[in-house]
Order: C-alpha cells, then structure tokens, then sequence
C-alpha cells in the first residue's frame, strides 16, 4: 500500500484541543501506539508527520520500528510569530531566530525542516484565506538558510504567491497548495517541487453541517482541477490525506485520500496515477532522512 505523506500523529481526526491536550503533562505513549496500530493494520508502513510543539512526534520516531514502520519527522513545525502555524511547533521573530530553530531540529533528529508560510482556508468562503502569508523574500531565506544546512524543506502553503515564491527557491514538498493559478502550476511541473495536496481535509466536509456545502464543493473542485492540470503536465504528486485533522482519521484518511485523487484525475489514469504517487514517495523517502 501506498504510505501516508501527510499525518499528524498528534492530531484525532475529532477535536484538535482535546488531542492536544492529552499530553500537556507529558506525552502519552499510548496514545502513539494506538494511532501506529491504526496504520499498521490499514496497511500502511510509511508516514510522514507534520510535528508539534510538545514531542509527541519525537516520541514516535524512537517507537515506529515496533511496529514495522518507517517514520519521518521534522519534530516540530518552525512559523512566523503572529502568523499561523502555532498548533504544530514554535515561532520566530527574525531570521536569526529561524535558524537556531531549524538547528534546534536538527539537534533533535529532524529528517527534514517543516515551515510554514500561509494561513489555511476559510471554508465558509470560496477563494479567502485566514491570512496572507509571508513575504517573498523571507520565503526564500527560510528555504535557503535550511538547505545550507543540509536539510530538505517540506512547506505548508496555500495561495498563489506564496508558493510561487516557495517553488522558486527551490521547495522540496509543497503541502495543501490550494488556489494556485495556471501559470503557478505550469511552475510546479517544470520544478523538482513534490506536491502533497492533501483533498480529503476539504472533501470529507461535505454533508458534515460545519461549513456551507456549496463553498467546500467550490474549494473541492478548484483544488481537484488544479490536481488535473498539473497531472497532465507532468508534475510529481504525492500522497498524503493531512490524517488526524478534523474529519481525516489515521488510516482512514488515506485510503479517502486517494480515491478523491483518483476523482481528480480520472478512474482511466489511475495506473498512471499511482506510478506518479509512487514516484513521489520515492523521493521523499530517499531526500527526507537525515
């Protein structure tokens, strides 16, 4: 079976504070276990996790082998103080300040640095997004600075100019990628750029009552056309459901994630389909390893 390249293993799929909260005091070890015999009885022998701030993803990596296994992490998520990404690991205020940061990770067993640089999705809107996201030149510094320390980047990034300005600095992973133009796709198929798009956090919404269906169909199919497009000029994609965000349980999450793919492209390509995600995979297990 194809691996997870988007979990956070921290994360329920029911309640972000709730999960979080069961290791305020400490990581609970079992908590772990049981997402990893989730995956393990799904199939699935490789994932990818996004971090946190409290170690449970640092926990995991010394358990994975248990339970056959292979286990990525860049232990915690580095973000802009004041911008999103505080419920995944820890924020800086100037460049300085990120690279004894991406150190930090290092030191700790990071396989790759994870940053981010956009807000999420407004759900209960076509096309908004819950910020605007960095500026470009200090997206191209957080990807340099990283890189010179021999680290793969795996970026969260939704909105156009954000991951135009990632791709160009050389990204390894773009994670979710929602509301990209033609042209930016076009880029990201001419790129080494891996795309993780991440459908089902958007797709297993609909019929839930928590946003409105039609703007989640809209934000779905934008996404799904967007996948379509940058399938046929060749892009590398990968596969990874964001498991353990709301409605996205581990395991679970997966195998939906890949049949909204196989709707993305088409059920005539998913041979061709599934050589692409494993392709990506691929690739990702060889360059995200310290």
């Amino acid at each position: 079976m194809l691996g997870e390249c988007h979990a956070h293993i921290i994360m329920n799929g029911k309640n972000y504070k709730e999960a979080v909260a069961l290791h305020k005091d400490g990581v609970r070890e079992e908590v772990i276990r049981a997402h990893f015999r989730t995956w393990k009885e799904t199939g699935i022998t490789f994932v990818r996790d996004g971090g946190d701030a409290l170690g449970v993803s640092r926990r995991a990596k010394a358990l994975a082998l248990e339970y056959g296994i292979d286990y990525r992490t860049p232990i915690f998520a580095i973000h802009k103080k004041g911008h999103y990404g505080g419920i995944v690991g820890h924020a800086f205020s100037d460049l300085k300040e990120y690279h004894s940061l991406v150190l930090r990770a290092k030191k700790e067993g990071a396989d790759f640095i994870k940053i981010m640089i956009s807000g999420i999705m407004s759900f209960d809107a076509f096309g908004v997004l819950t910020e605007e996201g960095l500026p470009e030149h200090e997206i191209h510094e957080m990807i340099r600075i990283a890189h010179g320390e021999g680290m793969a980047v795996m970026a969260h990034g939704n909105g156009d100019r954000q991951v135009r300005a990632a791709i160009e600095a050389g990204l390894d992973t773009l994670e979710h990628g929602n509301y990209l133009e033609q042209d930016t796709l076009d880029q990201l198929a001419r790129s080494r750029t891996i795309w993780i798009p991440t459908l089902s956090p958007t797709g297993n919404l609909l019929g839930c009552g928590r946003f409105p269906d039609a703007q989640v169909r809209r934000i779905l199919e934008r996404q799904m056309e967007g996948i379509s497009y940058a399938f046929e000029k060749g892009a590398v994609i990968g596969l990874g459901s964001d498991s353990g965000a709301y409605l996205v349980p581990h395991g679970q999450g997966l195998l939906d994630e890949y049949e909204w793919m196989i709707k993305a492209v088409g059920k005539d390509r998913e041979a061709a389909l599934q050589k692409r995600l494993e392709e990506a995979e691929n690739r990702i297990k060889k360059e995200m390893k310290q």
